[in-house]
């Protein structure tokens, strides 16, 4: 049997155990042309099939590197294909294995219609069912666009390769110079969310599976909570901005799952349980963890997760702390698109927004990120936060004019009437300010409260920003 190859070794050892069944097993491939051999090719290179993570129903396929080294064929197309149909019928996720020289040139037009016909189901199943690449290998040229379709992409840190074009390909580079398959570049990069050695590789896939829901419609994919709802986080102010230990203190059993770690830190996103239930988390943090900025990265960060949280039905908890914009020379050009981006993923999203104001937050920063205008449901903020259209020095030197008597005073006034959690509450901006201590239990109080929420949208196709 092919689940007995390494292909088939890799899905088992994902699974509960005893619990994959194989699909298709028997087929191989058909083409004839240079002379092909349909018999060399045992399963097509690829071994389909479902199983249970668990106990939840999954679908799973995996590339046999041995066989045609993995590359995608008609038939290995066409197995996967049957997967994804199979999965969107019975609203499961789909785990794909990815360990291929890429398309099977042999194959030439036959192989490319078939790896199209791939994309086209995993863009009939985005936002139904969720789609998990897990790269163990080669995955390049066309492979690496299937992999960046899923939802998320797991790689392996020493051997995988992520590539659209090889890196000696490209103009001026060789592979020692910089390699742009490696890991740890597609991480920085933002094309992948999780990198982890060999042995850790099927604990994180079956971790990030157990956050998320089945499909688009499991609504009660809850389980039960082992935590105290009304524990009290002790001293999750002194954190700082080191904004993935805040969310980590929050959580269920201190679990937090964090997705693109590498990419854009000034932007933390990832999910935890609360009560339970699955929640996604953005966290603005400051550029490096160090300063309070909202840069194009973190921007895009925030809105691809948000997206995916929207369709899935999943509760979104953001924690803001921006002082202000990140510019630089390089990025001045997209800062704009990307703040309209994230303004509007958030403004767009139904599912319930809870807002959690930790730092000192201003102007379009502060607006951007999951405010009241933007139809954020519950807005707390920490006992002393600054909330403003601007730090209250900055604004007093253009009041003041000059005038340093005048700017002393003005900075005082500013801070106590403009930029305070006190001020923003008066106004109904900020729905309760709250002790950082008690932030988890007013979160999930927020969420408990929230559960039944309904929000329509204009009827319209789709949005267009």
């Amino acid at each position: 049997m092919s689940n007995t190859s390494q292909a088939g070794n890799r899905i088992n050892s994902l699974l509960d155990e005893n619990s994959f069944v194989e699909i298709g097993a028997l087929v191989s491939a058909r083409a004839t042309d240079f002379n092909m051999n349909p018999k060399e090719a045992p399963a097509d290179g690829v071994v389909t099939g479902y199983g249970q993570i668990d106990g939840k129903l999954v679908y799973v396929f995996s590339q046999d590197s041995s066989v045609l080294g993995g590359s995608v064929g008609e038939m290995h197309a066409k197995k996967i294909v049957k997967l994804y149909d199979l999965a969107m019928k019975t609203g499961a996720p789909v785990i794909g294995i990815i360990d291929s020289t890429g398309i099977r040139l042999k194959e030439s037009t036959d192989a490319l219609n078939a790896l199209g016909r791939i994309f086209q189901r995993q863009a009939m199943a985005s936002g139904v069912i969720p789609q998990i690449a897990v790269v163990l290998g080669n995955c390049g040229g066309g492979l690496a666009t299937m992999a960046e379709m899923a939802d998320f992409v797991v790689m392996e840190d020493k051997k995988a390769k992520l590539f659209s074009v090889s890196p000696n390909t490209i103009e001026g580079n060789y592979e020692e110079k910089l390699d742009t398959a490696a890991a740890a570049f597609n991480a920085e990069a933002g094309n992948v969310d999780i990198v982890c050695d060999a042995a850790s590789v099927n604990e994180k896939v079956r971790e990030l599976v157990s956050m998320l829901p089945s499909n688009n419609e499991d609504f009660d994919c809850a389980d039960e909570c082992t935590d105290d709802l009304n524990r009290v986080c002790t001293n999750i102010a002194g954190y700082g901005n080191d904004a993935a230990s805040i969310v980590t203190m929050i959580a269920d059993n201190n679990v937090f799952v964090e997705t693109k770690a590498e990419y854009a830190k000034s932007m933390v996103t990832g999910f935890i349980k609360l009560n339970g239930s699955t929640v996604g988390v953005v966290a603005n943090a400051g550029e490096e963890k160090k300063d309070n900025t909202l840069g194009v990265k973190g921007c895009k960060k925030a809105s691809d997760f948000v997206n995916f949280c929207d369709a899935f039905e999943i509760p979104v908890v953001s924690f803001t702390s921006a002082k202000t914009l990140g510019a630089c020379m390089t990025c001045a050009a997209d800062l704009a698109k990307a703040t309209a981006k994230l303004a509007y993923t958030f403004a767009n999203a139904t599912v319930p927004k809870v807002n959690v104001i930790y730092g000192p937050t201003f102007g379009s920063a502060y607006t951007v990120m999951n405010s009241k205008a933007l139809g954020c449901d519950m807005t707390f903020a920490w006992e002393g936060v600054e909330i403003g259209a601007m730090d209250a020095k900055l604004a007093s030197k253009i009041v003041a004019d000059g005038n340093d008597d005048e700017y002393t005073k003005a900075v005082e006034e500013f801070k106590g009437l403009q930029n305070s959690a006190d001020s923003a509450a008066r106004r109904g901006y900020v729905d309760t300010i709250i002790n950082a201590d008690d932030t988890r239990k007013y979160v999930i109080g927020a969420l408990d409260m929230l559960f039944t929420k309904r929000e329509e949208r204009p009827l319209k196709k789709h949005g267009a920003v």
